[in-house]
């Protein structure tokens, strides 16, 4: 509908104006080597097909893992946008919503496509909290940390990060559904954190209004945090039988909490688990990031842009 079209159209306007610049994973080119890792798309050594945390998580959780692993944007440490990641937990429960947002929406992308350009979702798009312009940043990545931008509050780096995630999974949840073999997810889903933050997780309660699908909470178990796959870390209190679970994480810099949470919902019952990151975590002092940061450029939402398909002129960015 026109209006539902528009509303998308303001949020990805946006998104391109007013959020911080992003660094955005293209697609990992067919039959040459890549410098990012091929499940969470982090660095890798030389010669190597995975990092070595996901390397390691197979050995630890086979067929428990989740189907697929996209990460919207790169979160290079000392960036906007990895501190919008940071800072958005600390707004208090009670923060106010984006005005003019819909009290909720349908679920994102009603069903896989063969073409892996996807179709907007069928639903009038939340509006963002105003939130103040980054500054600008060095145009490579993996040059000096950029100039900070100004410090946004929690509630705007909230409405930043909402506003992100709903016009990605608008945009690209079809892409995603695909890539993990998968119908349309039926259950929602947030990685705890890993310090045991008591009561829901700020992501859930950013996504919950918005996105029309049953939770299935995730409970960290006492003592188990760690930084190594641990199949017993989550308690699911909902088991999801033959579900499809659209699986939420803020920052992956492991991974072991993400394919975790997995495996738990997969021991539960869950037929597939597709996990979306917001910001894949990258650290430009770490010498084993070089390759990778050296491909990548700060630039604003792009919805012809994903992890998963090539973008439409054919060409890929690295």
């Amino acid at each position: 509908m026109p209006g539902q079209t528009a509303g998308w159209d303001r949020l990805r306007l946006r998104l391109r104006s007013a959020a911080p610049p992003l660094y955005l994973p293209a697609p990992r080119p067919a039959g040459s080597p890549a410098a990012d890792c091929e499940v969470c798309r982090g660095p890798v050594r030389p010669g190597f097909g995975r990092c070595y945390q996901c390397h390691r998580h197979a050995l630890l959780g086979p067929a428990l893992l989740a189907d697929a692993v996209v990460p919207i944007s790169y979160a290079i440490k000392g960036t906007p946008f990895a501190d919008h990641l940071w800072r958005y937990k600390s707004a208090p429960p009670s923060a106010p919503a984006p005005p003019s947002a819909p009290a909720s929406a349908p679920a994102p992308a009603s069903s896989p496509a063969s073409a892996p350009a996807p179709a907007p979702s069928p639903a009038s798009a939340p509006a963002l909290a105003s939130s103040p312009a980054p500054a600008s940043t060095s145009a490579r990545a993996s040059a000096s940390v950029p100039t900070p931008a100004l410090v946004p509050t929690p509630a705007s780096a909230g409405a930043s990060v909402l506003a992100l995630l709903l016009a990605f999974l608008s945009d690209h949840g079809r892409c995603v559904w695909q890539r993990a073999g998968m119908p349309p997810p039926d259950r929602l889903a947030v990685v705890p954190t890993g310090a045991g933050r008591p009561g829901p997780h700020p992501l859930l309660r950013l996504v919950s209004p918005y996105l029309c699908l049953p939770g299935c909470s995730l409970v960290l178990r006492p003592g188990r945090q760690g930084r190594d796959l641990d199949l017993d870390r989550f308690q699911v209190l909902a088991r999801p039988a033959g579900a499809s679970v659209l699986l939420l994480d803020d920052t992956w810099v492991s991974g072991a909490s993400a394919q975790s949470a997995a495996a738990a919902l997969k021991l539960a019952g869950a037929r597939h688990v597709a996990v979306v990151v917001l910001g894949r975590h990258v650290n430009p002092d770490d010498a084993a990031s070089a390759p990778l940061l050296a491909g990548l450029a700060a630039a604003r939402y792009d919805p012809s842009a994903c992890a998963v398909h090539p973008p439409p002129n054919g060409t890929n960015r690295r």
